[in-house]
Formats: C-alpha cells, structure tokens, sequence
C-alpha cells in the first residue's frame, strides 16, 4: 500500500520519497515507451507521471480508443515492468500545451456547454468518460499489484475557479470507479491558487519553476502536517510559433539544477519534473495560449527537457543523473544513445490543388447560416465557406468576425487577403489592454450582378488554458458592407483525407505535393522546408505536423519506426513554396 502518514509516504510501511518525471504517452511513438521509461530510470528517478488525454481516448463521441499509440495501460505496465511507479493524471481537463486541454473537439458542438463546473450536461459526459477509463486503470494500483501510487483530481484548477462543488463531484466520481490510492490536487504555488483549486480533506502539490525554499512558503501554511510535494517542476517551457525557441545554457542547467535537487533533498521534499521528456505534438493536437491574442503552440514538444524531442541525452539529463544517483547511492547502466540518419533531397514532382478536390476530399452541408466546424462534427483541419452574393452593390467589403484562426479570402476565385488571428498586438495596444479583434475586412470592388465568395479557414490548436477554452474554429458571422450574408455551401476538409486526392499537376495554391523516397535504415530523422510556406507533412499516412515558416521551428521529427523501405511523402502547402523539394536530414533545426 501507498499511503500518507504524517509528513511523509509509506510504501508497504517504508518511508519513500517520490523522485518522478513527466512522460506523456500520446506523445511519444508506443514504440519508444520503453526507450524513454528505461532513461528515466537510468537518471535515478523512480516514478513516471502522466497525463491522460480525454480527446486521444473517445475522439468521437460514439469511439472509443484504448489501442496502440492510445493504449495507455501498456504504457503504465511498462513503466512497471522497468522498476517504476506511475502517478496518472487522468482530467478531464489536463491543459499540457494539448489541443483543447485534452477536452474532445465535439464537447464544443453543444452550444450552451459549460466546462470545468458543476454544469449536468457537461458532468454527464465526464461521467460517462470516467466510467469508461477509470475501471480499466483501477487493477493498476498498486493497491492491486500494480504500480500507480497516486491519482489527480483535474488540474491546476486554482487558476481557473473555485466551484468546489465541481472538485467534489470528480472526486467521488474516482472514488466510486474503483480508484483507492491517495488523489491529490495540483495548482500554483500561492494562497490565491491553493484557495481556490484544492479541497480541505485531499492532499495538495505545488507547481512552480523556481527554487524549492520560497516556493514551498504557502503550501506549508496550508497543508503543514503533510509531505512537500511539487507536481511539476517546470524544468524548461514550451514554443509557441513567431516566439524565440527555449534553450538554456549547459553550464546554467548544471548549476541550476544541482540547486534546485539540493534544496529538494534538504527539505526532504519530493517532486515531478515537469517535463522529463516532452515529445511531439503528431498531428493537429498542438494546443494554443491566449495572451490578448492567439498563441498557437508549435508542433515540437521538446520542452528543452533533460531528454529531448527524439529522446537523446542533454547536459540536463546528466546534471540530473548524477545528483539523484548520488543522492541514492546507485549508478545503473545508460541505454544508449538514438541514432538519426541523413536521407538528402526529395522532389515533390506531383501536385493536387486544394480547389479541385474539394469534393473528393471534404464533406459538403449547405447551411442557411454558417457554423464553426465543431457543429458539422469536424474535430482539424480546414473548413471552405462558399457563397454567391448577387445584386448592385458600389465599392464594399467582405467582413466575417469571430474567425478562428487562419483565413484565406478570395473573391471570383482571387485571392483578395489573409487573416491571421496570431499576429500579435502592438505594445501601445497591449499597454492600453486591446483585445484582438478576431475579424477581417477586405474591400470588393463595385459590381452589378454576381459575386462569389470563398472563405477557407484553418483551425490551428484549440486553446488549452484560462476561459478561452471556448474556442471553435472557422468563423461565426460573413457580411457584406454591414448586411449580413446568408445560404452556405460548406466543406469540411480533415486535412488527413489523402487516399481520394486527384493529382492534377495544377499549381494553384493551396496544393498537396507527393514524391516519394527509400531508406536504408529505421533510425529518426527530420524533414527540413526550407522555402515552404505553412502547411502539413505526412509520411506513409503518419500525420507529422504543423510546419510554418514564421519558426523557431524548421524542421518535423520523423520517428524512423514509421519509416519502410520505399516512402511516400505528402506535403500539404497553404501558400507557396519556392521549390518543391524537401531535405530529409539528422537533426532538428530551430532558430
């Protein structure tokens, strides 16, 4: 059993300190779980903590997905069968820079839907999610022989409200499902976050990125008689796109963090890494920040962790290794170094426009009012707005608001402008607390019959902290002049939707480009697009990422376990590209 006694945790009536880091299942190949869990504990630690992904697990409403890259039970029997414990963080709100905080895109088809809060519709899905989740993970306790030792409720609500009401209802949810270890609640380190987060009878853990001694001041107030506990040392911070890449020096990550270990072992305290290994963000499930603007994070998760996006050691691995290995008095064996390889140049010498294969690709509605892709059951991609304007109208505009995030305009098949919700505010707006106006206005010319209007919109990462979380993708309203404008033709467009594309030659932007490549060998490497625009790569289907040129990263990981001996690539570029050829190369660049 693990338990709480006092200042301090028991297991099976041993005093144990709880040395964990952060790995993140859904965003490491299932292939590399074991890879990544054998460094973690070769660096000394004893625990791994994870999230949980609501939006991995049920992607659909009527879906649910336990298997291979989903399939989180083999990762926490992994972890076991390494030697470590698990600490499981299961929501239903995890934030983790992850699409939406982990929530599934269709919660935001219901309307009036209220999230994180005692609110019956909502509650009523959390519920049948936990019921779903909850007994599969309870045989894993460790109460039950297996290696989970603690259990999240939500998290690091403190900074989002106070409805304890909520709070109560999700944990005795747990309760109910079978779950019997100790649960505790996770929020910053101030009174502010701890008042409003945590419930008076659980157990209470900070978060925070600096020092151990002044960080740990109100939680000892709060909770005295208990164990100090930090649920996430933030050991480095993520990218968002147009931002300078996280990169601390050598020399700063050795003297800090033998600093940091120090004080932790000095106050007897324990602590989670915060992150241990980041991983990628696959796909579209990169989430986004709200700052007065939209901050789409990038598609890289590597964290500037101890080990990095493809999991080769850092100076911060090793500053960490030798302080926990001391600390224990042991010295176990490094599993070895990844190894990457350099493929050289591919030409990407077919195209398929994006306008000609709408219809092959996308799924048509016609809505007398438009709608936000949510509605039509889209969970990514893109989303085309079509409709024909007739009458005598003078010198205009098209004018759409509430549009999320990235749109292109054309007027007769012309494209007249692009909106882009993430360019940020001046300093006199930030300074003044301007708000982004999440609108564009681009002028028509005057004309005396027909005008048609097409509107593609990209939906970049949902926002997955603060109360922006209510962030469906497209667009909400489309005037012209100020009359608004009625009867859509809609396509949604899941940018994955490859197998029905007509390769045409075209040169129209947007436009997929496929070529194809060998290779020799299953070892990592990076698709460099240097001259591209923005956009999307997949190989062999896999789904890579978000590429853009505004950085800091150049460059999609590659996991080599998804490579075959001959590969097709597909490139879906919004916009242009200089030349269609990409370079396929050993290292990630950022800059």
């Amino acid at each position: 059993m693990f338990e709480i006694r006092g200042k301090n945790f028991y297991l099976d009536n041993k005093k144990v300190n709880v040395y964990s880091g952060a790995i993140h299942y859904f965003r490491v190949p299932h292939e590399y779980w074991r890879d990544r869990l054998e460094k973690l504990k070769a660096a000394g630690f004893n625990t791994v903590e994870t999230y949980v992904a609501w939006n991995v697990h049920q992607p659909e409403e009527e879906r649910w997905c336990f298997e291979g890259q989903a399939d989180v039970f083999r990762f926490i029997r992994t972890a076991q069968e390494i030697g470590l414990y698990v600490i499981v963080r299961p929501g239903p709100y995890i934030c983790a820079e992850w699409d939406f905080g982990g929530f599934p895109a269709w919660l935001l088809k219901y309307e009036g839907i209220r999230l994180r809060c005692y609110s019956e519709p909502y509650l009523s899905l959390v519920k049948r999610y936990f019921d779903e989740l909850l007994p599969r993970l309870a045989p894993l306790q460790v109460s039950h022989g297996g290696p989970v030792i603690m259990m999240q409720i939500e998290n690091e609500y403190g900074s989002y409200g106070r409805d304890k009401k909520y709070l109560s209802y999700l944990r005795d949810l747990i309760r109910q499902n079978g779950i019997d270890v100790p649960l505790f609640t996770s929020d910053g380190e101030s009174k502010y976050h701890l008042s409003g987060g945590s419930l008076p009878e659980e157990f209470k853990v900070v978060n925070f990125g600096g020092f151990p001694q002044s960080s740990f001041h109100d939680l000892r107030e709060y909770q005295p008689e208990k164990p100090l506990m930090c649920g996430e040392m933030w050991c480095g911070w993520f990218d968002h796109f147009r931002e300078k890449h996280h990169h601390s020096a050598a020399a700063w990550s050795r003297r800090t963090f033998s600093k940091i270990l120090q004080q932790f072992f000095e106050e007897d305290a324990n602590f989670n890494f915060y992150m241990f290994h980041g991983g990628t963000n696959f796909g579209c499930m990169a989430g986004a920040n709200y700052d007065g603007f939209y901050q789409p994070t990038t598609t890289s998760y590597d964290y500037d962790a101890p080990l990095n996006e493809y999991g080769d050691y850092t100076p911060k691995y090793f500053a960490m290794r030798e302080a926990l290995c001391k600390k224990q008095g042991i010295d176990p064996p490094l599993p070895p170094r990844p190894q990457t390889q350099k493929i050289g140049s591919v030409a990407l010498g077919e195209t398929a426009s994006l306008a000609a294969n709408v219809k092959n690709i996308g799924t048509h509605y016609f809505d007398h009012i438009p709608h936000y892709m949510e509605h039509y059951g889209q969970q990514h991609g893109l989303i085309l707005y079509h409709t024909e304007i007739e009458g005598d109208y003078p010198d205009t505009s098209i004018f759409a608001d509430g549009v999320h995030d990235i749109a292109y305009v054309y007027v007769n098949r012309k494209l007249a402008g692009k909106y882009d919700r993430s360019l940020p505010l001046t300093k006199q707006q930030r300074k003044h607390g301007v708000q982004a106006l999440e609108s564009f206005r681009f002028p028509i010319p005057a004309f005396c019959g027909k005008v048609e209007i097409d509107i593609l919109v990209e939906g970049m990462g949902r926002i997955n902290f603060n109360k922006q979380i209510y962030d469906r993708k497209g667009l909400a309203n489309v005037c012209i002049g100020e009359q608004y404008v009625y009867d859509f033709d809609i396509y949604t467009l899941p940018v994955e939707n490859l197998g029905k594309l007509v390769y045409d030659g075209a040169s129209q932007y947007p436009a997929y480009l496929r070529g194809v490549f060998p290779a020799s060998s299953k070892a990592d490497c990076f698709i460099r697009l240097d001259g591209f625009t923005k956009g999307y790569v997949f190989v062999n289907g896999m789904n890579l990422g978000r590429y853009w040129n505004v950085g800091p990263q150049h460059t999609l990981y590659l996991p080599g376990v998804w490579l075959k001996e001959t590969n097709e690539i597909v490139v879906l570029e919004l916009e242009k590209c200089q030349k269609p050829c990409v370079e396929i190369i050993d290292h990630p660049v950022f800059r």
